[in-house]
């Protein structure tokens, strides 16, 4: 299976969830100045939303950072969105932009730090993503 990469704010909803998810996973630093993780193989990443009401600054400006090195870029393969359902259209609206931006799928979405369902769902999910990537990679 391939790797995941996550951004968890101070809040640590998505530290929770990939916690619980019991798959490794590198963490983006909160802090500009703490080094980024350094994939060397395909992952997916798990971000959350902080969005404005128009939308604005949906992805996180460490992401933002983390994706604009085309060497961590180019091993991008999926995006999970995470967000707060309380704000509409804007809910986990990071996937949304992210995979339209990296031409890579929006895999799922949860709420806050998910539950035992999102945890069933995300693993047997990234089971069978990874389980055919290999086939549509050639």
């Amino acid at each position: 299976m391939g790797g995941l990469i996550y951004y968890s704010s101070a809040s640590g909803n998505t530290a929770r969830f990939v916690t619980r998810l019991g798959l490794p996973a590198g963490r983006i630093p909160v802090a500009p100045c703490e080094r980024m993780p350094q994939p060397e193989a395909p992952y997916v990443l798990i971000c959350p939303t902080y969005a404005d009401g128009q939308g604005r600054g949906a992805v996180p400006k460490q992401v933002i950072r983390f994706l604009n090195d085309p060497a961590r870029r180019a091993l991008l393969r999926g995006v999970i969105g995470t967000g707060n359902r309380n704000f509409g259209a804007t809910f986990a609206l990071s996937a949304g932009v992210i995979s339209a931006k990296c031409n890579v799928p929006a895999l799922y979405r949860f709420e806050l730090a998910g539950d035992d369902n999102d945890l069933s769902r995300v693993r047997a999910g990234l089971e069978k993503f990874w389980g055919t990537e290999c086939l549509t990679m050639a």
